[in-house]
């Protein structure tokens, strides 16, 4: 008992952290920044086109576009897609070896070398965000160079998905522990979010009603992905067309 009380103390984990993201549908362009900026934060490998063309494509987020009114007035929207981070995440339960579970922060985080592939939690996963490693990435020189070397290079057979790029957020709050100090509403920036040019991505503390991402959460605008699942996506949308909030 006493370990674990120390254990707790020392954590930079905290439970009254809830992390999530508001994407403003209205902002959002899709230019795809936020696709590439994943690729290279987290050595997202590229399939290629005869990959992709089987669905082995490797987006961890990836921009769903919708048509919006009726012709002639019609407009092209654009929705981002990732890991939702459900509190009821549907792929947790299924998983035969515990490698996808819930964290004290409201992440449902991933265990690479736990994962034995059987795909259970892509098949649960109403939002269709999992991918399937198919085969061993290949990073022809020179592209070894920019691999990020705090995230691991996933081999063949696993699951993957976003984890709100949790090698930033565990930097961040090890940072801060270290010099004694609270953290900061926006220090911790997923690289999405970091590399949109019209700031269509907030990301925060949902727990904190003075974070920008609790504010625009509660928005009349905003609204959450097949919402009537019951899966409580941590990742909320702001509906496009709106400028009131």
């Amino acid at each position: 008992m006493k370990e674990e009380k120390l254990f707790a103390e020392n954590s930079p984990i905290s439970s009254n952290r809830r992390w999530g993201m508001v994407i403003d549908l209205d902002r959002c362009t899709g230019c795809q920044a936020c696709v590439v900026a994943c690729h290279a934060e987290n050595n997202v490998p590229v399939v290629g086109e005869a990959e992709a063309a089987y669905g082995r494509w490797m987006h961890w987020i990836h921009i769903e576009r919708y048509w919006e009114g009726e012709y002639p007035n019609i407009k092209a929207r654009f929705m981002p897609v990732l890991c939702q981070q459900c509190d009821e995440a549907p792929c947790e339960p299924v998983c035969p070896v515990f490698a996808t579970y819930h964290t004290d922060e409201g992440l449902n985080a991933q265990i690479y070398n736990r994962c034995i592939g059987t795909r259970y939690c892509g098949s649960a996963c109403p939002y269709k965000v999992r991918t399937f490693n198919w085969f061993d990435p290949e990073f022809p020189e020179p592209l070894k160079e920019q691999l990020n070397p705090n995230v691991t290079v996933r081999t063949r057979g696993i699951m993957e998905k976003c984890t709100f790029c949790i090698q930033r957020i565990r930097q961040v709050e090890e940072g801060a522990k270290m010099a004694d100090r609270v953290l900061e509403d926006g220090e911790i920036q997923p690289a999405c979010a970091q590399s949109c040019p019209p700031g269509a991505i907030v990301f925060g503390n949902l727990e904190d009603e003075d974070s920008l991402a609790s504010k625009l959460a509660s928005s009349r605008r905003s609204f959450r992905l097949l919402d009537e699942l019951g899966t409580g996506p941590a990742v909320i949308y702001l509906k496009g067309g709106e400028t009131n909030v």
